[in-house]
């Protein structure tokens, strides 16, 4: 969907510019624009969805403050967009936006249009997944997934088969459990329930371990038949036993890279910190961005530029490369 993001003078990111695949997963130190490259999307989400200034009328007027322009995938290529900002609290408030002339232009900007407006990002708590949710027709994961116990009984109701992959793919991670099951909490609000394999006892949400309900919200977004275009997620390995890490990888590759005639790809950006995570990437560097920060200015790297990357490799993993400050994007000592 998107292909290239360039920033002037936004936060850390003072002139920094990254392509984006398919599939990104961010590495680096706090501070180093990880967060500040997730919020950009979703204020460019936000202001998708009200009227955009055409870039013509922009034309030799000099920037006042931070802009963020943004590139497509063809064939919506010809698209520009920039997001502009005040300078002096970084409220971003004006989308001036450049398209061909006509009607096909129209027709272009109001597709990318669309896109934008199905970006989501999702920190998940797993304290809010605990407590049953409003019962709701909404199919739609919340950003900290406050509503899986609801969306997930939703989704068996109106999507059986899709819910049933979902399932099996939960009980083939986690063998302890045989399913899961959902009972009435009053007041309109549906639990969540697993039902352990040994025995058939049912645990509530709020029994469950941290890892394994982040694990159940992953996988509601890689089965979810109507997925948004765009997902960014924080610190995506979070409770995730390493062992598991490379299940949580597979599912979102289901995401971005889907089976052909099953649906369309979802971009996914993804940050992280374990570095066990990162070495499940060793085949696919290209899809590693080292977020670095020197002073005040951060910097974004695709690793698979890195000229010195398979000479490195020979002898040791990404995970020690990164952990040891080789690669970058570890905290200034």
């Amino acid at each position: 969907m998107i292909t290239a993001v360039q920033f002037r003078n936004f936060k850390a990111l003072r002139s920094a510019a990254l392509r984006l695949e398919p599939f990104n997963l961010f590495i680096g130190p706090s501070g180093s624009g990880k967060t500040s490259f997730i919020q950009a999307l979703l204020k460019l989400r936000s202001l998708a969805g009200l009227s955009a200034t055409p870039a013509k009328e922009l034309e030799g007027k000099k920037p006042e403050g931070p802009q963020i322009d943004f590139h497509f995938a063809p064939p919506l290529d010809k698209v520009r967009v920039t997001l502009a900002c005040t300078s002096d609290d970084l409220v971003c408030n004006a989308l001036a936006v450049d398209h061909p002339p006509g009607p096909e232009g129209e027709g272009q900007w109001a597709a990318v249009r669309q896109q934008l407006r199905g970006i989501r990002a999702f920190l998940f708590d797993h304290y809010a997944m605990a407590v049953p949710a409003k019962r709701s027709d909404s199919a739609e994961l919340a950003s900290n997934a406050a509503n899986l116990a609801a969306v997930l009984a939703e989704r068996r109701a109106r999507e059986p088969g899709a819910m049933a992959h979902l399932e099996a793919g939960f009980c083939r991670i986690l063998p302890e459990f045989s399913g899961l099951d959902f009972r009435d909490a009053g007041d309109g609000r549906v639990e969540l329930l697993a039902q352990l394999a040994d025995g058939g006892e049912a645990l509530a949400a709020e029994d469950l371990s941290q890892g394994t309900l982040y694990l159940l919200a992953i996988l509601c977004l890689a089965h979810d038949p109507h997925p948004p275009g765009l997902i960014c997620i924080e610190e995506a390995d979070r409770g995730v036993h390493p062992r598991l890490l490379r299940e949580v990888r597979d599912a979102f590759y289901r995401l971005s890279h889907p089976l052909p005639g099953d649906r369309a790809p979802v971009q996914v950006l993804a940050t992280t910190h374990s570095p066990y995570l990162l070495d499940l990437f060793r085949e696919h560097p290209e899809e590693i961005v080292m977020a670095n920060k020197q002073g005040n200015a951060a910097t974004f790297e695709r690793l698979s530029d890195r000229a010195d990357l398979l000479e490195l490799m020979k002898d040791t993993n990404l995970g020690d490369l990164w952990y040891s400050g080789i690669l970058g994007g570890v905290p200034g000592e």
